[in-house]
């Protein structure tokens, strides 16, 4: 029986949060005496030769301390994660506002100040903008990747039913709470130490010792915690730790950078942008018989993780559909903007949102319900996905499907929207029902591992290292519940400690999902083996078998009647003084994963998180704007470690989602300079938002065999829910005309998109039936 997993217990550092006590990377600089400040000399060009950099009107500037270019550059002048393609201090702009130089200062405002008195000669070049543009001129970043299923060539000529269409969709900015923030320090070895705001201290470590040219073990990375990240900080925090420790190395002193929130926006990489172009078969019953489907990605100037990204993108393309013909291609582009990277969902939304097109497209022009169009095609027990994984519980999807419209009352509501409708020629209301898979793992096989070092003291306390990474997610909060458990100690006992790479060495990011699955379960084996070890000294105490020993609430005892009993503090001490080791580490792989790239086959995922979420919304055919009424959602989490923490993920990512989708509009101008730098101009969801009617449900009985005590990731699976939020605004907008006919939605469906898909309905725009076979 479980003492503290499963409980639903508050953040780690919930007090702290909200008593503003909390600490992140820029709040530890204050008490530290001649800091250097860091600030970017940045271009004004989305591409451009670099001709002359001329500092010295910077360096006469006071409190100008050096300006930092490729010369002081000790290493490798490079912060790219694998193919090396991402200069620290590029000779070719490759974006608009790319660093080309840093000025160190005694104070921000001198940095600043040295900054704009740099003098930088460019030669202006043609530069590639958008996925269009990138397929035009042939500029790619990776060759084409297949999968591919069944004869989708010669089901699509022999389909009784056909169409083609494509959609574009936006990017995303993470617009974490806290931007990107490093500060370094030397030690009197002249060792560096690098607070980092990070999701992955081992590749900040590695980067750092890159740049300055030095072994990993003369640089330790730490992080506290992070003010988000969303995946924004997996990759693109490296950059910034090696500005903050090159000054450090070079001026002997601590060093910061913190970049403001315009150039956070402006310097890093969003979700990607993705443009899909299909080709579907179908039958008149509603059944997908094939699809070709070319995806294009924009990954930006560099590579970056857009590789991984575009695979689950294509592994993602089903959701919950089988796809018995499939081809699916995939390239991503290479143009000149930021280097778009990892975002919660880690491109599943965006190959998801494709298959939700196609779903509705097949359901307008057959003129079924979507709902009863997308429950014909869901996948049955016994099936695979399009890449030869067998779809394990395949049979949750209908069974939450079934209970999340029942819950929600879905037909009588879809009955009591179509007479609203009918009555209110201006506002119209849409209701739907999506369902969600997202494989949990990391597709690149040896990413799936993770280590803990766990240390008891003699007092019974005990701290807890491992190489997962606090985002503001709950990992810690986790680990706390489950090293506790595992030791049968209060939760008071254990201290969770911050990230180091001196701690855990060659740890993964904490991403994919997966930071309770790995790090928890290392923790646990370093725990069970504590566990084992006191065991056998209480087993001699009380004269019995190690075997018959249990701990729990701070105390160990042999029998049901819990006496006679010891405190754990007491066992600890008797330990200490037997010689008995009160350390241990704990590692962990996922078994059984494996992909080969060429076949485009194998089993990438451990398991299948599932969700439904059903949304009504209510669209005002003047303006387009619209309002979230209700969302009713029931997720699989398997058996939760900690159901408060798994309901504000939930409620978090289907907000995040909701964001994605219908507000948060990327907009860059002609010239490629990012014109939504702020939140003034960039329209993140708020209260606002939320809808009267938020309901969320774990599913009951949906334990996890070989995964940590039963669980289930919960940190991007959420946001995919928000999909019913999109295909509930088709829905309403499709009721402004006659049926029958296709409903073109912008993603995302900004008010203005809604307005302009609302015209297009009205005046009969979009094609009113589908091609039939040649």
């Amino acid at each position: 029986m479980s003492q503290h997993v499963g409980k639903a217990v508050s953040h780690e550092s919930a007090e702290l949060h909200v008593t503003g006590e909390a600490k992140y990377v820029d709040d530890l600089w204050q008490g530290l005496k001649h800091v250097a400040h860091l600030w970017p000399v940045c271009a004004p060009h989305a591409h451009a030769l670099v001709r002359r950099i001329d500092a010295a009107s910077a360096r006469a500037v006071p409190g100008v301390l050096a300006v930092f270019t490729a010369a002081d550059v000790p290493g490798e002048n490079d912060v790219g994660p694998a193919r090396r393609d991402e200069p620290l201090f590029p000779s070719e702009v490759c974006f608009h506002g790319q660093a080309v130089a840093w000025v160190a200062g005694d104070s921000e405002t001198a940095a600043r100040l040295g900054a704009e008195a740099v003098s930088v000669d460019y030669e202006p070049l043609d530069a590639v903008l958008g996925i269009e543009a990138a397929i035009a001129a042939e500029s790619f970043l990776t060759d084409v990747e297949r999968m591919h299923r069944g004869q989708p060539e010669a089901v699509l000529k022999a389909a009784p039913l056909r169409f083609q269409g494509e959609l574009f969709v936006g990017g995303q900015e993470h617009f974490y709470l806290e931007s990107n923030a490093a500060l370094a320090l030397i030690d009197e070895a002249g060792a560096v130490l690098v607070q980092s705001s990070t999701q992955h201290p081992s590749e900040t470590q590695e980067i750092i010792a890159r740049v300055l040219g030095r072994p990993k073990n003369g640089v330790v990375v730490q992080c506290l915690r992070m003010g988000g990240a969303f995946g924004g900080k997996e990759v693109q925090a490296n950059a910034w730790a090696a500005v903050a420790a090159l000054a450090a190395t070079a001026l002997k002193r601590p060093a910061r950078v913190r970049l403001t929130r315009a150039q956070d926006m402006a310097l890093t990489g969003k979700r990607h942008p993705f443009l899909g172009r299909f080709d579907v078969g179908y039958e008149p019953d509603g059944r997908l018989s094939a699809l070709r489907l070319d995806l294009y990605s924009d990954g930006g100037w560099s590579l970056d993780l857009s590789s991984p990204v575009l695979f689950r993108a294509m592994f993602h393309v089903d959701n919950c559909y089988l796809l018995p013909n499939v081809e699916i291609r995939g390239r991503v582009c290479r143009t000149h903007a930021v280097s778009h990277t990892a975002f919660r969902g880690f491109g599943g939304p965006q190959g998801m949102l494709m298959i939700e097109e196609i779903m509705d497209r097949i359901a307008r022009l057959t003129s079924l319900p979507p709902h009863v169009v997308r429950e014909r095609n869901f996948y049955r027990p016994g099936d695979t996905a399009h890449y030869g994984q067998s779809i394990k519980d395949a049979d949750r999807i209908q069974r939450m499907w079934s209970q999340s419209k029942l819950r929600s009352q879905f037909d009588e509501r879809l009955a009591e929207i179509e007479g609203f409708n009918g009555s209110h020629p201006h506002r119209k209301r849409g209701l739907a029902i999506t369902p969600v898979k997202f494989g949990i793992s990391f597709t690149t096989a040896f990413f799936n591992q993770a280590g803990a070092l766990v240390l008891i003291y003699k007092d019974g306390t005990v701290q807890v290292n491992h190489g997962g990474t606090e985002m503001g997610q709950g990992l810690h909060t986790k680990i706390w519940q489950i090293a506790a458990d595992a030791l049968g100690v209060p939760l008071e006992s254990v201290r969770i400690m911050p990230t180091r790479t001196d701690k855990v060495p060659n740890t993964s990011a904490t991403a994919a999902s997966a930071g309770s699955d790995l790090n928890g379960a290392a923790v646990v084996a370093a725990c069970r083996a504590l566990r084992r070890r006191l065991a056998e000294v209480a087993a001699r105490h009380f004269g019995t078998e190690p075997e018959e020993i249990e701990f729990a609430g701070g105390r160990v005892f042999f029998s049901d009647t819990r006496e006679p009993s010891l405190a754990f503090a007491e066992l600890v001490n008797q330990a200490y003084l037997e010689r008995i080791p009160l350390f241990e580490t704990g590692y962990y792989r996922t078994p059984n994963i494996h992909f080969d790239r060429v076949s485009g086959k194998g089993k990438p995922f451990h398991y299948y998180a599932y969700g439904v979420a059903v949304s009504e919304v209510e669209v005002n055919g003047f303006t387009g704007q619209y309002a979230l009424r209700a969302v009713d959602i029931l997720h699989d989490v398997g058996d939760s470690l900690s159901p408060l923490v798994d309901r504000g993920q939930i409620e978090g990512g289907f907000m995040q989602g909701l964001g994605w989708l219908t507000s948060e509009e990327l907009v860059w101008t002609a010239s490629g300079a990012l014109a939504t730098r702020g939140a003034s101009t960039y329209k993140l969801p708020s209260l606002g938002e939320c809808p009267p009617r938020f309901v969320v449900e774990l599913l009951a009985k949906a334990k996890e065999p070989g995964v940590v005590y039963g669980s289930k990731a919960v940190g991007e699976p959420p946001l995919m829910l928000a999909l019913s939020v999109r295909e509930a605004l088709r829905a309403a907008v499709a009721a402004f005309g006659p049926g029958g006919r296709v409903v073109e939605l912008q993603s995302p469906a900004t008010p203005e998109a809604v307005y302009w898909a609302i015209e297009r309905v009205r005046a009969g725009a979009v094609p009113a039936a589908s091609t039939s076979a040649a």
